[in-house]
C-alpha cells in the first residue's frame, strides 16, 4: 500500500509494507524541485535514516530498473545520438 500528498513545496509517498511476516519500516519519499529524499525509520539505531538524490540520480534509477546488468550512462536531456 501507498499513499501520495501533494505539500506546498514538495510531493510526499509513503510505502507501507504489509502483508509480510517480516514487515519493514515505512519508506517516505519526498520530491522536491531539486532533489528527492528517502526516509525510513531503524529500529535497532532508534533513528531516521535518510538519502538524498539528485534530480539526475533519480533519472539514472528509474533507468536502470528497466535495464539489464552493465555499466550505463544517460545523455544529457536534448542532445541527441
Amino acid at each position: 500500500m501507498f499513499t501520495i500528498e501533494h505539500d506546498f513545496d514538495a510531493t510526499v509517498i509513503t510505502l507501507v509494507d504489509e502483508g509480510s511476516v517480516h514487515l519493514e519500516e515505512d519508506v517516505t519519499i519526498q520530491a522536491f524541485e531539486e532533489c528527492v529524499t528517502v526516509e525510513q525509520y531503524d529500529p535497532r539505531e532508534d533513528r531516521v535514516v535518510k538519502i538524498i538524490l539528485s534530480m539526475v540520480q533519480v533519472r539514472e534509477l528509474a533507468a536502470a530498473l528497466d535495464l539489464p546488468e552493465g555499466v550505463y550512462r544517460l545523455k544529457p536531456k536534448g542532445e541527441k545520438g
